[in-house]
């Protein structure tokens, strides 16, 4: 039978880090519409994979992350962009 030996106490010590609070960039340069045909802006919202990024990784606000969810499904239906990614 092994014997293992007990884990060392935590550092407790230590406050947790506080992360500043993601701003939506539509609310910041008010835009109140979303355009499907802008691809360059839609894709910083799209992961790498294809799939559409949440709300707390991108810090949109929900009423924007709405119209965006519309603009990005349009813009995959017209095929402006995809939605997957090939890999191998």
């Amino acid at each position: 039978m092994a014997v293992t030996s007990p884990r060392p106490p935590r550092d407790t010590t230590r406050a947790p880090k506080r992360q500043h609070r993601k701003v939506c960039s539509f609310c910041v340069e008010k835009i109140n519409y979303i355009d499907y045909k802008e691809i360059s802006r839609l894709r910083r919202f799209v992961s790498d994979r294809g799939k559409i990024l949440p709300r707390r990784v991108t810090g949109t606000c929900a009423r924007h992350q709405r119209p965006l969810t519309t603009a990005l499904e349009r813009a995959r239906a017209i095929a402006l962009l995809p939605y997957t990614t090939e890999t191998h």
